[in-house]
């Protein structure tokens, strides 16, 4: 009878053992799967896209979150993009990244976006798609300012969403004119 209860007890610590390897390899398995899912990725999330106010030698203009004067095209109409391929180079399209905000003089109420031939979204201020400009490499330069190129003429952002005119004493008008 002995002999019985040690095979019976041999055969009963063999299915325990599978049991333990099956649970340890469901683990790895399941550990690896949440490893390597683009869905349960640990990149950062989105932050936001910030337009801002800044003073300048035009004025008080609309600014990017690095502090860079931001532009529009008069080529743009009805709130879509102009400037694609080339002209996107010298002057790139700010695009929204996250949640849109407004801080300092920016209202919150006049940003929206637009799509881009690219299908990527742009940021727009009363519905004009809003751009830096490449030779602005410090904060508060607006080096883009009246610069007629790609078809049409390139001016700063006014905090009431206006082109910014600069006067004849270097200051710019809040309001400007413009569409």
């Amino acid at each position: 009878m002995r002999m019985n209860d040690r095979s019976h007890a041999a055969r009963a610590t063999v299915p325990g053992s599978w049991m333990v390897l099956t649970a340890a390899a469901l683990g790895i398995f399941a550990l690896l799967t949440f490893l390597f899912n683009p869905m349960a990725s640990n990149a950062a999330p989105a932050k936001a896209t910030v337009v801002s106010t800044a003073s300048t030698s035009l004025g008080r203009v609309l600014v990017n979150s690095h502090g860079h004067t931001l532009y529009m095209f008069g080529k743009d109409k009805n709130g879509k993009s102009s400037c694609t391929g080339q002209c996107a180079t010298f002057w790139p399209p700010l695009i929204a990244s996250g949640k849109l905000q407004a801080t300092g003089g920016a209202k919150a109420s006049l940003l929206g976006t637009t799509k881009r031939t690219d299908g990527r979204l742009q940021v727009t201020y009363k519905r004009h798609p809003l751009y830096t400009f490449a030779k602005d490499t410090a904060k508060g330069q607006t080096n883009g300012e009246g610069i007629n190129a790609f078809g049409g003429v390139w001016d700063a952002v006014s905090p009431a969403g206006a082109k910014v005119v600069k006067s004849a004493t270097g200051t710019g008008t809040g309001g400007g004119y413009g569409p």
